[in-house]
């Protein structure tokens, strides 16, 4: 099973090319049916992702009955509380999701949202920790996450810069460095939220690795982080747009999910190959001759002709006197007769 790094440096034996781990987040998309958790995992891991993230809810660790819907969607819980109960996985249900996330290749991930949700993840063994927007003032439980010497993606979707700073300078005196992800806790997130300006904006305050957690159910501004060259990109997903649940309109279907993959690696592939214009275009030259033009006589002329502007043009292909002459020839006289449509080579001329 590759590591959190070898995914990031594209998997291979001695490969160093830098790759943004994608993310496929499940969350509650599940509905709390096992089955279709599971189905997820394989739909992830067909569409080409790196890695598959739920969330770890145990109500009565996190959560009160007096918690409130962010929106109430459910027809079967009478409280958010309920929600949370009916999401719950066993941890012999959470090592399965696990183990099958292994066999697909998947890195498995899970945001825990409370000190005994953490442990039971550490348990069933997490690749790194995700640290989720509501949770990033819970200095208690990233203590104990830095602790672990895991990789510690955090998400600042509520957070302003200070809080973000504490949560950094804390993993870093534990000798961990964060992957700090821009992130608007909007479901779903419009354009004008999305915040790409924070990347590099995290890259220089931080010196850390930086990503995007994206809720706008589009494959738009993860291919644009892309360019920007981030290291992690996480995206809610759908088995289908016409799904039950609080995220469906924040997500992409897992069809999107494998554009997405495929316009991220063939971003990174264009980042990592820069172009130098002159050796390109003289690898080009085999084409330039197909596609540019030379100049030609528009009619028959004898040889001895004093050559007038009116007696040339320019015509395909580009394997004689290039365009760029056309005004230099004017005034010099055939050496041979020449046909209409007949390209003009440098030994037809010479100077009266």
């Amino acid at each position: 099973m590759l590591t959190w790094s070898e995914r990031q440096t594209g998997g291979g034996a001695g490969e160093t090319v830098p790759r943004a781990v994608v993310i496929g987040e499940v969350a509650q998309a599940h509905d709390g049916s096992l089955g279709a958790a599971h189905a997820f995992i394989d739909a992830i891991a067909t569409a080409g992702g790196d890695a598959v993230k739920f969330q770890t809810h145990i109500a009565e660790a996190e959560s009160t009955p007096a918690e409130p819907w962010r929106i109430r969607f459910s027809y079967q819980d009478a409280t958010r509380y309920d929600y949370w109960k009916r999401m719950q996985f066993t941890e012999e249900q959470w090592l399965g999701l696990k183990h099958h996330a292994d066999e697909r290749g998947l890195l498995f991930l899970s945001s825990p949202f409370s000190i005994e949700a953490m442990e039971l993840l550490q348990r069933i063994g997490v690749t790194a920790w995700k640290v989720a927007s509501g949770e990033l003032s819970n200095l208690a439980m990233l203590e104990r996450m830095a602790a672990t010497g895991l990789p510690v993606l955090i998400s600042s979707g509520l957070s302003p810069l200070a809080e973000i700073d504490r949560a950094v300078t804390l993993c870093i005196s534990r000798g961990v460095t964060p992957t700090v992800m821009q992130c608007t806790s909007a479901y779903p997130c419009p354009p004008e939220k999305v915040g790409l300006n924070m990347i590099p904006l995290f890259r220089a305050r931080y010196r850390c690795p930086v990503g995007l957690s994206d809720h706008s159910g589009t494959i738009y501004p993860g291919l644009a982080a892309a360019a920007l060259g981030i290291d992690v990109l996480e995206v809610h997903v759908t088995l289908s747009a016409e799904m039950f649940g609080p995220d469906v309109s924040a997500s992409v279907t897992t069809s999107g999910l494998r554009e997405l993959v495929r316009g991220v690696r063939f971003i990174e592939t264009m980042r990592m190959h820069p172009v130098e214009k002159d050796a390109l275009a003289e690898q080009m030259e085999p084409l330039r001759a197909l596609f540019t033009k030379s100049v030609a006589c528009r009619i028959d002329l004898p040889r001895g002709t004093i050559l007038r502007r009116e007696h040339l043009t320019v015509k395909k292909p580009g394997t004689g006197i290039p365009p760029a002459r056309l005004d230099d020839l004017p005034g010099l006289r055939l050496c041979r007769t020449v046909r209409a449509d007949e390209l003009l080579s440098e030994n037809d001329l010479e100077r009266v």
